[in-house]
């Protein structure tokens, strides 16, 4: 939650205070002058593509729909119409976090802003409402489960409202990849502000979804904007791989990217923690998040990848939504995405800044079984069948030899004019690593694979396009920028983002400002932030040129397969070591099992009951060792996967080195 006191009150028109549900256009001045604030606030002097209408739409008190891609700065269209009108843009946005985020930005820049939600107590709660009935903000970030509780659309007829804004909004159709039931409940505001303008934003719709969302909101005639689902700068690389290969691609593709961050994502919570295993052990920094992570170690996992302190994160699809980093120059994902539209949302948080970018999708054949085994629990007729229409749509992308990008456009109903991208794997633009992945799998290291293997790339690995992002750029200084950003940061107990965004950052580099004057021509850099941060920046800038250097990058930590081999020969059980390393029983207890079958590690029959250890070498012997599902349906219940696992591994071992002592 973000308030203001009297200089910020100064900043901003204050409403006429009225108590009743007036319609917002009955106090829009005529033609309103947008870029003075554009530039005063967000520091931009021009608008991106389709914005400057959506606002003018907005401001005119007219419905509308915006469908824009990750990164096409729908944020804005609703932010500056609130600052404009001085009245109160009721935002309805589905992730706490999200919320915060914004409203912190929004604080940052000098605009009122607040989130009411579940996080605050209950005295907080009621200043909020109390401020929001005085029109204090010009943003009230709030989310669908509290709009539909009565006492908030009561409290809400008293607020000065200027319209109303559905983030997500595809959340609202059953035919979106993220329904959400609650969001259907957003049809009562129609009904109780009859008077006040609805927006619908969303990045990911298809033509169905679309008409589904003006349905369900009750849009009148509204405004329609639908930006080109064409990302030009991103690079489409779809691979189908087996287990052995993976670890190995991955590793490679990594090792293609010395600059920017990179996205990850991986199916399970398990894999993730494994994969960010695996990678360290390979000898690069990766961080972990997922539902399960306490909170604050989610917070700051986030914040260290956001602050460029470490370049990879690992995550399930819980990371991303919101996500303002521009500086991505790859997103990996290591399974079958269950739809187009969420490969679409989450490959699109690459390549923010325009800069060459690559979308990789290494799947495998046990993807698309576990989707159509998801898809099949689905109890609701319905919803199955549209489960499996996603399913099939997105098996037919990555099977299909026609053009990545157009394939994506055609799915959402655009129709592009040409046929072939030169961007893509389809269209002939395969990097050398995707191209060999079987010489990248034998030179596997088998050591500290996550579940399977891992890989020693090549030790001068091609550069790939998205470098020429660096331009001109001194490396030295934007690191010692960077630096100053993290100390900044922490010591204000934000985002470094916040701070200073990373296109901004990236310009400084370039222009290196001597003034406050030459510094706000920095796009990115409006007054707010020119006032809070100019003299540092400049002071920075003049260090630098003084001698001034980054510190040194802290020691490295232990790899976490010799952590592992470290804790076990302590004593510590796998519970105790679980809680230490901040991973999951069946991570750690996978982990071990890759040391035990390596011949790292002997395997210690106290790990599991004599009795069990019996039963399972039994179904070993009959079963074979090749999948540990057959051997687990066959077992009594009690047998865990985690237990069938460690005893595969040793005798997995004891028959290679069986094989090995066999004369040629």
């Amino acid at each position: 939650m973000s308030q203001f006191g009297s200089r910020n009150s100064q900043l901003l028109p204050r409403p006429n205070l009225v108590r009743f549900p007036v319609p917002y256009t009955a106090f829009m001045p005529p033609a309103p002058d947008l870029l003075t604030p554009l530039r005063r606030y967000w520091g931009y002097s021009t608008f991106r593509p389709l914005q400057e209408k959506i606002v003018g739409s907005l401001l005119a008190g007219r419905d509308t729909c915006v469908v824009m891609p990750t990164g096409g700065g729908k944020s804005l269209c609703y932010q500056l119409p609130a600052v404009i009108s001085g009245r109160t843009a009721v935002v309805i946005s589905p992730l706490i976090a999200l919320m915060q985020d914004q409203a912190a930005q929004l604080a940052q820049m000098g605009i009122p802003a607040a989130v009411l939600n579940s996080s605050l107590s209950d005295e907080q709660q009621s200043k909020v409402m109390r401020q929001a009935r005085d029109g204090a903000y010009r943003l009230l970030y709030l989310s669908p489960e509290r709009l539909a509780r009565g006492e908030t659309l009561g409290w809400l007829l008293h607020v000065p409202i200027a319209f109303f804004a559905i983030d997500e909004a595809h959340c609202i159709s059953e035919w979106g990849h993220e329904f959400r039931p609650e969001y259907r409940q957003l049809s009562c505001l129609r009904t109780k502000f009859p008077g006040h303008p609805i927006a619908a934003f969303t990045a990911s719709a298809t033509r169905h979804v679309r008409h589904d969302i003006l349905a369900q909101l009750q849009l009148r005639d509204a405004d329609k904007y639908i930006a080109s689902f064409h990302r030009a700068n991103l690079h489409y690389l779809v691979r189908e791989c087996d287990a052995w290969e993976q670890p190995a691609l991955l590793v490679n593709a990594l090792r293609n990217y010395s600059d920017g961050n990179v996205i990850v994502y991986a199916p399970t919570i398990n894999k993730v923690e494994e994969t960010v295993d695996f990678l360290e052990d390979q000898g690069i920094p990766a961080v972990g998040y997922h539902a399960k992570m306490d909170n604050a170690d989610r917070r700051r996992n986030q914040e260290r990848w956001m602050s460029d302190e470490v370049r990879v994160l690992v995550g399930t699809i819980a990371f991303g939504l919101g996500i303002n980093k521009a500086t991505v120059r790859a997103v990996i994902h290591l399974a079958l995405p269950k739809s187009i539209e969420q490969y679409y949302q989450e490959a699109g948080r690459a390549g923010r800044d325009g800069n060459p970018a690559d979308c990789i999708l290494l799947w495998q054949k046990r993807d698309a079984g576990l989707l159509g085994f998801f898809a099949n629990q689905i109890t609701d007729a319905a919803e199955r069948d549209r489960a499996w229409q996603r399913y099939h749509k997105i098996r037919a992308f990555v099977d299909s030899r026609r053009c990545r990008h157009l394939q994506i456009c055609t799915h959402f109903g655009e129709t592009p004019k040409w046929t072939s991208c030169d961007a893509c794997d389809v269209c002939g633009n395969i990097p050398e690593w995707l191209v060999a992945p079987a010489v990248a799998a034998q030179r596997v290291s088998r050591k500290s694979a996550p579940g399977k293997a891992a890989a020693d790339a090549p030790s001068r690995p091609r550069p790939v396009p998205a470098a020429s992002a660096v331009g001109d750029v001194d490396l030295d200084l934007r690191e010692y920028l960077r630096e100053w950003r993290r100390i900044t940061a922490k010591e204000q107990g934000m985002p470094a983002y916040l701070v200073l965004h990373d296109t901004a950052l990236e310009e400084i580099c370039h222009a290196q400002p001597s003034s406050i004057a030459e510094l706000l021509n920095i796009t990115g850099i409006g007054e707010r932030k020119a006032d809070m941060y100019g003299n540092q920046i400049l002071a920075a800038l003049q260090r630098y040129r003084e001698g001034a250097r980054a510190g040194a990058q802290p020691e490295r930590k232990t790899a976490p397969a010799l952590e592992t081999l470290r804790l076990i020969a302590e004593g510590r059980t796998f519970d105790e070591i679980a809680k230490l390393r901040g991973r999951q029983i069946r991570t750690v207890v996978n982990a071990v099992a890759n040391l035990v079958e390596s011949g790292s590690l002997e395997f210690n029959p106290e790990w599991i009951d004599r009795n069990k250890l019996a039963v399972i070498e039994a179904a070993c012997a009959q079963l074979g060792l090749e999948r540990l599902k057959p051997l687990k349906d066959s077992l009594p219940p009690e047998v865990t996967y985690e237990e069938i696992r460690l005893v595969v591994a040793r005798l997995r071992r004891e028959q290679k080195e069986k094989s090995a002592a066999i004369p040629a």
